[in-house]
């Protein structure tokens, strides 16, 4: 059994609903499973040995009962906007890997852009910020949007919880599915 293996993390869905709960350990969610209590979604690939079994390594985990967990706040960040919108431009769709004017466009090309520019009141808000390439966010500039002739592909919301969308930019690809922002 490796270390490495043991301090990987799960994602928790809800029973029925499979709503994201929480991200775990891995020997929190395989006591879940083998209690009964939880069911294997999605695996990892990767094994726990003991002296007489080998046990699948989930990367997914959902409750075989439905709990009702009170709504949580979403906290507002500049990486979560970045991960909410999957560093793709509001404004032209471009996206990271991408060619434009001769470069290839990387994470790091993203900035957060204000719908409703600071200047004239907007607020670091989830509906009021979004991913932008460099380029529209120069060419948006101190405007609104149908100032600068620019359309929104997208109307920027509130996730659903906000320690998830973080974490699930850290996360494997899989978890994504299970997401809605």
């Amino acid at each position: 059994m490796t270390s490495s293996v043991l301090q990987g993390r799960v994602l928790l869905l809800n029973g029925s609903s499979w709503e994201p709960l929480s991200i775990i350990s891995v020997p929190r969610a395989l006591n879940l499973i083998l209690a009964g209590k939880a069911i294997a979604v999605e695996q990892s690939g990767n094994y726990v040995r003991t002296v007489r079994d080998k046990f699948p390594v989930p990367s997914v985990i959902a409750l075989r009962t439905y709990v009702n967990v009170p709504r949580r706040k979403a906290h507002w960040s500049r990486k979560g906007v970045l991960i909410r919108d999957d560093y793709v431009c509001i404004y032209c769709g471009v996206r990271p890997g991408k060619i434009a004017k001769g470069k290839v466009i990387s994470k790091s090309d993203f900035t957060i852009d204000h719908i409703l520019p600071k200047s004239r009141g907007g607020k670091d808000t989830w509906t009021n910020t979004a991913c932008a390439c460099a380029a529209c966010n120069h060419r948006k500039g101190n405007r609104l949007p149908n100032e600068a002739g620019m359309k929104l592909r997208w109307e920027p919301k509130t996730p659903r919880t906000s320690y998830l969308v973080v974490a699930v930019g850290s996360g494997p690809d899989v978890w994504k599915r299970y997401i809605e922002y």
